[in-house]
């Protein structure tokens, strides 16, 4: 069965967490190791983005970061329940810590779908109450569940119910009417009862007719104050916030003031960004890693998915921000956009950047 050989073999890369592994030739898989399961103490984490934190953008990130807490793009329980479990949930164990973000608003269907995901050896499921899009929100999932807090309660209980990992919600600090310090207190003040480990809060209100999910992250004004007083009414509650943040100083000053931050459009338009986050953030005693040994460790990678029929563009296309601000990004740029990506190998089209790009750029470390 795919998911013994894809997922239950764990034990084997924990002990290699600690020390950077070069990337294993023979299997093709990008080799860093992984914590120990079941944490609830992440300080930081990128946040889950659909059609972005892929497995293999996941695996990318790893060479950059052991620690920060990754996640599954939102997954319903119905296509858990109904649809194909392996190409939904299947992962590498390098993608660890990993957490599995799921929406849904039946209780039955969720703790069913929680179950069937079980095996595949999640460290965290997190329900997802903050998609404003049309088309979640017409399954009564995502944002407009902040309007329910009891129902999310039970969503939580259910998930608890059906696994023991940790259980974590990510939601708005608001919607449309519902849009005070004093609605997200009610909100916040019944989940909680629930059990979850975590609160992740974006700190923007999601407006539900309107707006579109793009306008949904840009233009409600960021309200740290209000994620910062919700730590300081619940102190005993972990609380993560997320919005906005693009530069690890700021990450830094928010850690003073709740548990954890979640980075999202940074990660994945910066993502050298984290190349030093698990010493600054984590203590790791590890130096950066350079942008030559990434690409030197994404070429078998690539060419094992190439093998397998996935065209590298689909691994690839989540390297395009590697050289953000830095000489040869334009020249990174056009060696992954069509046409040039689609006339080369994967490995062809990495080895001719580690040929085209400048050297000490390839060898720099953040």
């Amino acid at each position: 069965m795919a998911v013994t050989t894809t997922v239950n073999i764990t034990s084997a890369h924990s002990a290699a967490f600690m020390e950077r592994a070069p990337i294993a030739e023979d299997s093709g898989r990008l080799s860093a190791g992984q914590p120990p399961h079941a944490r609830s103490d992440f300080r930081l984490s990128v946040a889950p983005m659909m059609d972005r934190t892929d497995r293999h953008y996941r695996s990318f990130m790893r060479l950059l970061t052991r620690r920060t807490l990754l996640y599954s793009e939102m997954i319903t329980s119905a296509a858990i329940v109904h649809g194909d479990r392996d190409h939904l949930l299947a992962f590498d164990p390098v993608e660890h810590p990993l957490s599995l973000q799921l929406a849904s608003d039946d209780p039955d269907e969720l703790a069913r779908a929680v179950a069937l995901a079980e095996p595949y050896g999640y460290d965290e499921l997190n329900l997802n109450c903050g998609c404003p899009s049309d088309k979640v929100q017409e399954a009564n999932i995502g944002a407009c569940l902040m309007a329910t807090p009891e129902l999310v309660a039970r969503l939580v209980d259910a998930m608890r119910s059906a696994s023991s990992k940790p259980v974590t919600v990510k939601h708005r600090i608001g919607i449309d009417n519902l849009d005070r310090y004093e609605d997200l207190r009610r909100f916040v003040s019944i989940v909680s009862k629930a059990g979850p480990v975590r609160l992740t809060v974006h700190a923007r209100i999601a407006i539900l007719s309107g707006l579109s999910p793009k306008e949904n992250r840009e233009i409600p004004p960021l309200r740290y104050e209000d994620v910062y007083a919700l730590k300081s009414e619940f102190p005993e509650l972990s609380i993560e916030i997320n919005g906005g943040f693009l530069e690890l100083d700021q990450v830094e000053h928010a850690l003073e003031r709740v548990d954890a931050v979640m980075i999202g459009r940074a990660a994945y338009d910066n993502p050298y960004l984290f190349a030093t986050v698990d010493n600054r953030f984590f203590g790791e005693a590890v130096s950066a890693v350079s942008r030559l040994e990434i690409l030197e460790r994404m070429i078998p990678y690539v060419e094992k998915w190439e093998a397998e029929g996935l065209s590298p563009h689909r691994v690839l296309r989540h390297t395009l921000g590697l050289f953000l601000g830095r000489p040869g990004s334009r020249k990174w740029k056009q060696l992954l956009s069509p046409p040039a990506v689609f006339r080369m190998s994967g490995a062809d089209t990495l080895h001719a950047a580690l040929r085209l790009l400048p050297a000490d750029v390839l060898d720099e470390r953040a």
